[in-house]
């Protein structure tokens, strides 16, 4: 796609990704089937993102860090709900460098950590931070305004009106810094 130059992405099972024209996908990015992504997203360098089994949905003005990748799980007769798992993630959502985000949802300003690990079922609620390196087992949920941390993630604490003032504006800047390189990585062709 020339929107996105470097990237990859392809359609499976007849479902073409859908990617807002705002969003910022990064050189390296293999994205591939059933997948949404929204407005003023960033998708930064060598993120996978693969829909084959199920559906991914990225809400608008979210941010995938470098080398994040995020699949989904399909029906499983006995095993999960009969629609499987697909991947939910909400709006201004901040994910971390290295994260693997896997059947799951991630509510409006989740903050998920460098490295972590979310599994089929899991729900971060809005306003909630997994901490880096930290693993989220199947099923579990980390309510709003909590943080969570270990292998496996135990409530720690809950979050500050200025951890989530921080959060904030950390959306604000990868929305910025995504903008930033789109004009350099279009410029460069």
């Amino acid at each position: 796609m020339t929107d996105h130059p470097g990237a990859t992405i392809i359609p499976f099972n007849g479902k073409m990704p859908v990617i807002h024209p705002s969003a910022f996908i990064a050189p390296g990015c293999r994205i591939i089937g059933d997948v949404e992504i929204g407005e003023d997203v960033s998708v930064w360098y060598n993120c996978v993102i693969r829909a084959d089994v199920n559906r991914i949905r990225i809400g608008a003005r979210t941010n995938i860090q470098d080398g994040t990748v995020v699949h989904c799980d399909s029906p499983d007769e006995g095993h999960g709900p009969a629609e499987g798992y697909p991947t939910l993630i909400g709006e201004e959502v901040l994910i971390g460098h290295m994260a693997m985000i896997h059947g799951c949802t991630l509510l409006d300003r989740a903050f998920i950590g460098l490295s972590t690990v979310v599994m089929n079922g899991c729900v971060v609620e809005s306003d909630a931070m997994l901490a880096a390196g930290a693993l989220l087992s199947p099923g579990k949920t980390v309510p709003h305004r909590q943080l969570w941390a270990g292998r496996p993630a135990k409530y720690m604490r809950d979050l500050s009106d200025e951890a989530l003032i921080g959060m904030r504006e950390g959306v604000e800047r990868y929305v910025h810094n995504g903008k930033a390189h789109k004009g350099v990585v279009k410029a460069a062709r």
